[in-house]
């Protein structure tokens, strides 16, 4: 029997599930679970570390191949506003549907901007912890915040631009590892570690999304990961530029759910790094006393391998 390609395996879902509206990533978690042979080998490939990794690269294949979803099937819709992105199969006349949603995206499309951020209840700063919540739940990652308010700034005015990372965050990659496997590592060139960077934004529209992106690329590209987070993208266009951008420089994109941060989308995998750039990190690390103690965290469980728990995810 000739096997399903991702698009119609999505559609299938959809059409068995009909009126019921799902994420990306729920689309992602249920076809590799129904099809686990036809992910078996690309399961292997060494680039991804765990199922989580793994399904977040479908989610971003999902997104991608959203014309084709489509043209499989005129019963399938999406709606991308508010993110994250839904689809759903639905049984009512197509016509109908489609005029409905074409209207709720153009009366969305015609907000200003600007309206649309200083209407939000959540300031820059309180998506700090909801971002802490999702990373620590969903990735099982360690976390600092990063106060840049807290720096030297011994380079005068503007030295500092674009030098600090929102939040960091550390990945003990070794925690379920045996000790010996563990010492092996100690004496070679492994990693233990993997060190996470995030620059945090409301929203990301056509007048801020370049300087968004390359603020991220600044502050946060000496990590193994990078990733530009925020609540909304305004419309295609800034998510077509979200893309092209990440995939020349290998930022990842995060859409946080305030309301539910487990529910928050990797909407685009950054590219790993395979090595921290350290003169960038003791360039953050000799201005800024936060960053400083994130890297002690770091530096002890290099030597020690143990994590104490008050030190991070504070909120």
């Amino acid at each position: 029997m000739q096997k399903l390609s991702q698009s119609q395996k999505i559609v299938k879902f959809l059409k068995d599930n009909p009126d019921k509206k799902f994420n990306a990533r729920q689309i992602a978690e249920k076809i590799v679970e129904a099809y686990p042979e036809d992910y078996a080998e690309k399961k292997l490939n060494p680039r991804f570390e765990n199922e989580k990794s793994f399904i977040s690269q479908v989610v971003a294949e999902i997104g991608s191949q959203k014309e084709n979803i489509i043209k499989n099937d005129n019963h399938i819709f999406w709606q991308d506003k508010p993110r994250p992105r839904i689809y759903w199969y639905s049984t009512k006349n197509t016509q109908e549907v489609k005029e409905k949603y074409e209207l709720a995206e153009e009366e969305t499309g015609n907000i200003d901007t600007d309206i649309v951020i200083s209407n939000s209840p959540y300031s820059e700063h309180d998506l700090y912890p909801i971002l802490i919540t999702y990373l620590k739940s969903e990735l099982k990652l360690y976390c600092q915040r990063i106060d840049e308010k807290c720096s030297k700034n011994s380079r005068g005015s503007g030295g500092n631009q674009w030098l600090h990372p929102d939040i960091v965050a550390m990945q003990t990659v070794d925690k379920e590892w045996n000790e010996l496997i563990r010492n092996c590592i100690k004496q070679g060139a492994g990693q233990s570690v993997r060190l996470w960077s995030f620059e945090v934004k409301k929203e990301l529209n056509s007048s801020n999304v370049r300087k968004s992106f390359f603020q991220t690329v600044s502050n946060s590209s000496w990590a193994n990961e990078s990733y530009l987070v925020a609540t909304s993208i305004s419309d295609a266009n800034v998510e077509q530029e979200l893309r092209m951008l990440s995939a020349l420089h290998g930022v990842g994109i995060i859409l946080l759910n305030v309301e539910n941060p487990t529910e928050s989308e990797m909407m685009l995998p950054s590219k790993a790094r395979a090595e921290i750039d350290w003169l960038s990190v003791n360039r953050i690390l000799v201005e800024n006393p936060d960053f400083k103690d994130y890297i002690e965290l770091v530096s002890t469980y290099y030597q020690t391998g143990r994590v104490r728990a008050k030190d991070w995810n504070k909120l």
